[in-house]
């Protein structure tokens, strides 16, 4: 059985894709949103202090709160919204009538929207496999203190710490991922694959490489001060919509915006500020002033092509178009990064990329004579097997212009989920640095284990050939967010125990092992009630600061339980020789033990009580750059060229504009045109005709890898605006054609934006 529904809807409209982001549509959407799932009052408390200094971190996207002043009317965006009436609804909840009326097995058959319109999970729930197929098993309540004992059991009965994997959600606040990661280690592993091994990865391994810090080097108001904006592999409207706002008034200061990406997408194109009469009355700001639709996996052939012309347009302008004086001082390996450019022939770098050299050259002409050059990417760019050396490539740019340390200027990787570089940072990582393991050795007197864990795809692998048996995730849909969909549902079901705290039921809670639990924990808007009063929790946002969440409406139930009072249950039963409660009753008692463990964190409890938090250091901002030599690194880096049969496509999983990673808020698209339905297939009306296909016919999707073949069934192909030989559809459906094994060099990061398929009618 799939490991996901693969019935269509039977009611796909499709209409004119939009031109435009945002606008009063998205004000009326975003309130139907939490008013559909809540009494009014708790909806409007909740949307009122989302992203403000006295209110909660949005439970979405990781895009950082202007520095000076925020929107007192709205401080957030559509998606924002949509996370925010999920955690708020009150009118449906997931309570143990809903797994008494449905079976595990019938659970399955359900979509993904259909289970997280159920509601918040309310209390402990447990199912036991014990021979009973998927239609007889029902997951039934369990208090905590008997979930607890089941985990710490367990555990403590594996031959290995290392048989046990513990995973985290980018949703994970910073007190809970310091003392996650404490408690993981105490017991003696460093099996903390995360979210970021599937997403920005390959950023974190070229960055570190090059740069010395795998985080974005600007800060917010960096944007407005930019001469050039250029934006690759990202889609803002749908996936930071916020962003949408400070490009805006870059645009209006000045600034020129440049898009690459193989789709034309409404939130590249232009922004109607839905809290500005000028833009609702005459239309939203036109943003980017070139667009250059790249083929997929292009963007190296493109940034190498630019680099090349540069130099020559330095030769023709002698110092007035590199920054030579920042070359010779701040950087190692530029001769050979120059003397690599010779072996690249620039017709066929811009043949590759499928635009024409003049669009090239645009872009050149752009950037030439400007130095406050900032450059944003996300999952278009670390998704492929090549996707560190592209990214390398970036830092190539911008080390030619001098544009890293200065304002206006910089690398600039958006990250997704809210706090997921926030976990890195505090520890979460398979593959920690001895510094960071000596330290904690002399604060909490215990030696730390030094060889590295499994990432996501290694976990993965672990559970499938039964070298780790207990599966607990702190957040996140693992089953789905995953490649190789029904290899995952695989390896999960051979667990011994698997075990998911979570705020709703998804797709992971029905593919378990034979021993199950779910854990329901208050979400970021909830009141986190300790021992010793309310508590906030903090942040780290894309642009390095770290503020403070603390939630302002009631629990729906008060059976749930606050994240890091889970981890202290479980630790204080596996690992008693340390005071667990004693931090939760107070968790500026964890953020003392943060203080004195993470670089940056100094008086934390002090600082982070400062209006708008605070930004922690950042050496590239100065021009410190943090690698062994102190010097920033060019590199040698080599485009790949895909070469297709006449028969195949390269695919490139994306995201609606209803859904949030692998969150579905519903089946629509709106900015793409699509609606009621998620199973379509994007395709150039060529390479529709040229296989004999039709518009709207329901075709099958497989990849061929390795000898094996993955087969996503039953999608319907739409023609939109892509280049030929390219294809897009939505995840997590087309998880399930990317193989295991595919993953990026270096970081191991699934390569769900390049997969080659093949198309047959269904």
């Amino acid at each position: 059985m799939s490991a996901i529904p693969e019935e269509l809807t039977g009611q796909l409209e499709v209409r004119e894709p939009k031109t435009e982001a945002a606008g009063i549509t998205a004000v009326v959407k975003s309130v139907e949103h939490v008013l559909d799932g809540t009494d009014p009052g708790r909806g409007w408390t909740a949307l009122a202090k989302v992203n403000q200094t006295d209110g909660y971190d949005c439970p979405s996207c990781a895009w950082p709160d202007p520095d000076h002043g925020r929107s007192i009317i709205a401080e957030y965006c559509e998606s924002g919204a949509k996370a925010v009436a999920d955690e708020v609804m009150t009118k449906h909840t997931a309570s143990p009538v809903l797994f008494q009326r449905y079976s595990v097995g019938e659970l399955l058959q359900k979509t993904d929207f259909w289970l997280g319109q159920q509601g918040r999970l309310t209390q402990p729930l447990v199912v036991r496999r014990a021979g009973k197929s998927d239609d007889e098993l029902h997951y039934e309540p369990i208090s905590w203190d008997a979930a607890f004992d089941l985990i710490a059991d367990e555990l403590k009965a594996l031959a290995s710490p290392d048989e046990a994997i513990f995973y985290t959600s980018g949703r994970t606040a910073n007190e809970t991922a310091f003392l996650y990661q404490l408690f993981v280690r105490m017991y003696g592993t460093n099996n903390m694959p995360d979210c970021s091994n599937m997403c920005h990865e390959s950023t974190s391994v070229a960055l570190a490489e090059v740069i010395g810090v795998g985080k974005a080097s600007i800060v917010y108001d960096d944007f407005k001060k930019a001469d050039v904006i250029i934006i690759m592999g990202q889609n803002p409207g749908t996936n930071a919509p916020r962003m949408l706002t400070v490009l805006e008034e870059a645009k209006r200061e000045g600034a020129m915006i440049v898009a690459v990406n193989p789709l034309v997408e409404a939130g590249l194109l232009a922004f109607k500020h839905p809290q500005k009469v000028r833009d609702v009355l005459f239309g939203g700001q036109k943003l980017a002033d070139l667009y250059l639709q790249v083929r997929i996996n292009a963007d190296l052939a493109l940034l190498k092509a630019v680099c090349k012309l540069l130099l020559a347009e330095e030769e023709q302008n002698p110092g007035n178009v590199l920054d030579q004086d920042f070359i010779r001082q701040y950087t190692a390996d530029y001769d050979a990064f120059v003397q690599s450019l010779s072996q690249f022939d620039l017709s066929d770098l811009v043949g590759q990329t499928g635009v024409s050299l003049e669009q090239v050259q645009a872009l050149v002409d752009a950037i030439k004579f400007k130095k406050k050059i900032i450059i944003c990417w996300a999952m278009g760019l670390t998704q492929h097997k090549n996707a560190v050396e592209t990214i390398r490539e970036i830092i190539n740019l911008l080390l030619l212009k001098g544009s890293i340390g200065i304002e206006g200027g910089g690398a600039a990787p958006i990250r997704g989920h809210s706090n997921v570089q926030g976990d890195r940072t505090m520890g979460i990582w398979e593959k920690p640095k001895p510094e960071f393991l000596d330290t904690l050795k002399r604060v909490f007197h215990f030696e730390p284990p030094r060889e590295s864990g499994y990432d996501v795809v290694a976990a993965v692998k672990a559970m499938h050939d039964g070298k780790a048996k207990v599966f607990f995730g702190m957040g996140g849909n693992f089953a789905l967010a995953t490649s190789d969909t029904n290899y995952c549902a695989e390896a999960l079901r051979k667990c011994k125990l698997t075990v998911h705290v979570s705020t709703k039921l998804n797709r992971s809670h029905l593919i378990h092992g034979e021993t199950a639990l779910i854990l329901p924990c208050l979400g970021h808007s909830d009141i986190d009630r300790q021992a010793s009063g309310e508590q906030f929790v903090t942040m780290e946002n894309t642009t390095g600061v770290v503020q403070m969440s603390k939630g302002v409406v009631e629990p729906i139930s008060k059976l749930m339980l606050s994240e890091p009072a889970i981890v202290a249950g479980i630790a204080k039963r596996v690992v008693p020789n340390f005071d667990w409660e004693a931090h939760i009753s107070n968790y500026d008692r964890i953020r003392d033990l943060i203080a004195q463990t993470v670089p940056g964190f100094t008086d934390f409890n002090t600082k982070v009580r400062k209006e708008a938090g605070f930004y922690l250091p950042n050496g590239p901002r100065e021009r410190k750059f943090t690698t062994s030599d102190k010097k920033a690194h060019f590199t040698v880096n080599t485009p790949v060229h895909h070469e297709l049969a006449p028969d195949e496509l390269l695919l490139m999983t994306i995201r609606s504009h209803d859904q949030f990673n692998t969150t579905v808020y519903g089946n629509d698209d709106r900015y793409r045109g699509i609606y009621n339905e998620r199973r379509v297939i994007f395709l150039h009306p060529d390479d529709i005709a040229s296989r004999g296909l039709k518009e709207r016919q329901v075709v099958d999707i497989h990849s061929h890898y390795d000898g094996q073949t993955r087969t996503a069934h039953q999608f319907i192909v739409i023609p939109y605006q892509i280049p030929r030989g390219n294809a897009a559809a939505y995840f997590p459906e087309t998880n399930v054609l990317v193989p295991i094994d595919n993953i990026a060099d270096r970081s191991n990061t699934p390569t769900s934006k390049s997969i080659v398929v093949k198309l047959t009618p269904h």
